[in-house]
């Protein structure tokens, strides 16, 4: 099959299309053609050997987020049948015409979707609900601060949170306000020129808000944790910023009674990724139709051959929403 093959670590330059083995369907596996493939800054991270090893989770092929068609199903699958349209998180290999998928990690893609927006859900809906709703329980008439809201989670995250009921402020850069606020922001803010923490100490008369979702570490660390209420959880899902060490006062974790809280998918056992993906399709899956329908956000799409592109593309950080990779017979040349 043709596939990304990450023969070293390095610039975008090392995506390069070549040949790769068709992956062995193992007893819980669905064997997938993709047809659209997500990309993530685990990716990015990958690429560039921050996970320390080409084949950190379950291929050599580079890539964590499908959609496509089920054609070959292992022996313990249930609730999948070959022909029916999937879309899922993989543990590696979905840069390439063929993935398998635990049949666990897979949902169905709703029938109103294409591929490459099915390819848009996965990854970025299932953090933004583990982390917002499982995690940090928000709840509609909460107030949440979600930062870099114009990238793939985020954008996940702020409808997540509208669709709950909640408050929603999030921080973007200038030219992103207006259309995070089509989906569904109270208040956007722009963080080249406005400083979050005064804005929500403004808005809120100083409360504070119940829970910030924050992707980029050290820099916002001790604003963030000014911004909370009065029990507010912190969910510390990237550190895009920087990591390291950080400064907190105890007694402000202690007498605010503040919760900070960690979580990313792809270290994750997998039972523990099988309860993410079933929280998820339990609670929103069936909100991706009908007139006040989820909206997964496509930024731009890329054939396979340009995975380079799509890479430099993230790593602008001018996109809004998913950039996603397509594996159509003239993708793949």
């Amino acid at each position: 099959m043709k596939a990304i093959n990450l023969k070293a670590f390095g610039s975008a330059e090392v995506l390069q299309l070549g040949e790769a083995p068709n992956p062995e369907v193992r007893p819980t596996d669905l064997l997938v053609r993709v047809y659209a493939a997500g990309v993530n800054r685990a990716d990015l991270t990958h690429r560039t050997g921050g996970y320390g090893h080409a084949n950190f989770g379950d291929s050599l092929i580079i890539g964590l987020e499908i959609a496509g068609e089920v054609l070959e199903t292992g022996s313990e699958v249930s609730g999948f049948a070959v022909g029916d349209r999937v879309m899922g998180v993989v543990g590696g290999g979905a840069y390439a015409e063929l993935a398998r998928i635990d049949y666990r990690m897979a949902m169905p893609i709703p029938a109103q979707l294409d591929y490459v927006h099915a390819a848009a859900i996965p990854e970025v809906f299932v953090t933004a609900h583990e982390a917002m709703l499982h995690l940090a329980r928000l709840k509609s008439g909460d107030s949440v601060l979600i930062h870099a809201a114009a990238g793939g989670v985020g954008s996940a995250a702020v409808q997540l949170a509208y669709a709950t009921g909640a408050t929603v402020y999030a921080t973007t850069e200038g030219s992103k306000l207006s259309r995070v606020e089509h989906l569904g922001a109270d208040v956007a803010i722009d963080y080249k020129t406005e400083d979050f923490a005064a804005v929500i100490a403004d808005k809120t008369q100083g409360r504070g808000v119940d829970v910030i979702i924050d992707f980029i570490g050290a820099p916002y660390f001790a604003r963030n944790i000014a911004s909370l209420a009065h029990g507010g959880r912190l969910v510390q899902v990237g550190i895009l910023g920087g990591g390291g060490k950080v400064d907190v006062e105890l007694e402000h974790i202690l007498y605010r009674h503040l919760q900070i809280i960690g979580t990313v998918m792809k270290s994750r056992t997998q039972p523990e990724k099988h309860a993410m993906i079933q929280r998820f399709r339990d609670h929103w899956l069936k909100r991706f139709a009908g007139a006040a329908s989820l909206e997964p956000v496509v930024d731009s799409t890329f054939p396979l051959s340009r995975a380079a592109d799509a890479h430099r593309r993230m790593e602008s950080s001018q996109n809004v929403g998913k950039i996603i990779l397509t594996m159509q017979p003239e993708d793949l040349r």
